[in-house]
C-alpha cells in the first residue's frame, strides 16, 4: 500500500522518550546511500542510453519495487525485461500495476533521451504478452537514434523533483481547474467538485481499510517494509520507514513487523486512524481510463500518469496514487465496481489510475537501486 507509514508511526511514537547514553546518535541516523541515484552527476554519460535510464529508474512504480531489467544491445538498442521476483501477487495478481510502472519508466527514459536530441522508439512486447501475468519475454525493445527535429520535453527538469507525496494535503486550498487541465493535458480526467469527491473519498478510504484489514494483502506490504536507516540502505525499494521516531521505535522494540501486521495492536489501530485522515485529504482527483485492459493500455496509462505527475510537480502540487480500490483481489471488488461506476467507466473500459492532487508539505525522494544494479 502507499500509506505514509512515517506519519502514521510518528503519531504513535510521539510520547516515547528517546533512549539515553548514546542512543540519540543512533535514532537520528538517516540512510546514507539509498537516495544517491537522485543526485545525478551534471556530466551525463556519453552513452545516451545510460543517461536515459539513470533518469528512468526514478519513475514512480507500485510499492517502489523497481522491477526493470535493462540489457544494452549493440550501440543503439536496449531490451527491457522484468525481474519476476519483484511482483505483487496478492494485490496485483495480473501484474497490471507493475506494467503501468513500466509505462512510467519508458516515458521517463523517452523524455530524458529527447533532452539529448535523441529519439527513443518503443516496440512494446515484441515477442507477445500474456494478460494473466508478465513472464520472461521483453516488455519493450528500444531503439535510440538522432532526432530529425531535436526538441527537448518541457517536463524534463521535473524528473529529479518529482515525488509521490503521501502526506496530508491542505483542504483549505482549492486546486484550480486550469492546473488540473494542465496536469491531464497528456490524458486523463479530473474533478475538484466537493460533492463528487465526497462520494469517491468514501470508496478510496474503504479500499485502503480493506487492504489493511485483509491479512494477505496487508502482509504483502508489511514484508516489503524497510524499517530504519540500515534496512533502507540495504534494500532501497519497497516501503521505507526512517527518521528519529522510527529509529527510536525500532531500538526500543515499539516498531516491529509483527505489531504492524496485528490488527489488534495499538500501532495498527493508530495507523488506521492516521490513514483515514491522510487519505481523506483530497482537494482534487485525477483518473486515467483506457478503452480496454491490454498490456498496451496499461503502458499507455503509465505514460499518461508520469506526465501528469511531472506537470503537477512543475505547478507545485503534490500527487499520490489511490490504487487500492482499483485492484483485482476478491475483497476489494465492491469498491472496484463503485469507483468504476462513479467515474463512468463502462463495458471494456478500465480505470487504470486514480490519484489525489493537492498542496502538501515538501517531501523527499523515495529510495532507489543504483542504475548499475538494474543492468543485465
Amino acid at each position: 500500500m502507499a500509506v505514509s507509514r512515517r506519519g502514521i508511526l510518528a503519531a504513535g511514537l510521539g510520547g516515547m522518550a528517546l533512549v539515553a547514553a548514546g542512543g540519540a546518535w543512533r535514532v537520528t541516523r538517516t540512510p546514507q546511500t539509498a537516495f544517491g541515484p537522485w543526485d545525478l552527476d551534471p556530466t551525463p554519460p556519453q552513452d545516451v542510453r545510460l543517461d536515459a535510464f539513470r533518469h528512468a529508474i526514478l519513475a514512480p512504480n507500485p510499492h517502489n519495487r523497481q522491477p526493470w531489467v535493462i540489457q544494452l544491445i549493440g550501440e543503439d538498442e536496449a531490451i527491457i525485461t522484468t525481474d519476476l521476483s519483484r511482483d505483487l501477487p496478492i494485490t496485483d495478481p495480473f501484474d497490471r500495476q507493475i506494467t503501468i510502472g513500466f509505462g512510467t519508466f519508458l516515458e521517463t527514459a523517452r523524455i530524458a533521451a529527447a533532452q539529448r536530441g535523441v529519439e527513443m522508439t518503443i516496440d512494446p512486447f515484441p515477442e507477445g504478452d500474456s494478460p494473466s501475468a508478465l513472464d520472461t519475454r521483453p516488455i519493450a525493445r528500444l531503439t535510440f537514434a538522432p532526432s530529425t527535429a531535436p526538441q527537448g520535453d518541457p517536463l524534463f527538469p521535473q524528473i529529479v523533483r518529482r515525488r509521490s507525496n503521501k502526506e496530508e494535503y491542505d483542504l483549505g486550498r482549492k486546486v484550480a481547474r486550469k492546473d488540473l487541465e494542465a496536469i491531464t493535458a497528456s490524458g486523463g480526467s479530473f474533478s475538484n467538485d466537493s460533492a463528487f469527491l465526497d462520494q469517491l473519498r468514501a470508496e478510496i478510504v474503504a479500499g485502503i481499510e480493506t487492504e489493511m484489514t485483509t491479512h494477505a494483502a496487508n502482509m504483502e506490504s508489511v514484508e516489503l517494509m524497510r524499517i530504519g536507516h540500515a534496512e533502507v540502505d540495504a534494500n532501497p525499494d519497497g516501503i521505507e520507514l526512517h527518521g528519529p521516531m522510527i529509529e527510536a521505535g525500532k531500538l526500543t522494540g515499539f516498531v516491529t513487523r509483527a505489531d504492524l501486521a496485528d490488527p489488534q495492536s495499538s500501532g495498527f489501530q493508530q495507523g488506521l486512524d492516521m490513514m483515514r485522515q491522510t487519505y481523506g485529504s483530497i482537494p482534487a482527483l485525477i483518473w486515467i481510463t483506457t478503452p480496454g485492459n491490454s498490456r498496451a493500455d496499461q503502458l499507455e496509462a503509465g505514460r499518461q500518469y508520469v506526465r501528469a505527475n511531472l506537470q503537477a510537480t512543475a505547478l507545485g502540487l503534490g500527487m499520490h496514487p489511490m490504487s487500492q480500490s482499483l485492484q483485482e483481489y476478491a475483497e476489494v471488488q465492491p469498491m472496484y465496481r463503485r469507483v468504476h461506476s462513479l467515474l463512468g467507466a463502462s463495458g471494456a473500459e478500465r480505470v487504470q489510475m486514480l490519484a489525489r492532487v493537492g498542496y502538501g508539505p515538501v517531501t523527499g525522494p523515495a529510495p532507489r537501486w543504483p542504475l548499475e544494479t538494474r543492468l543485465a
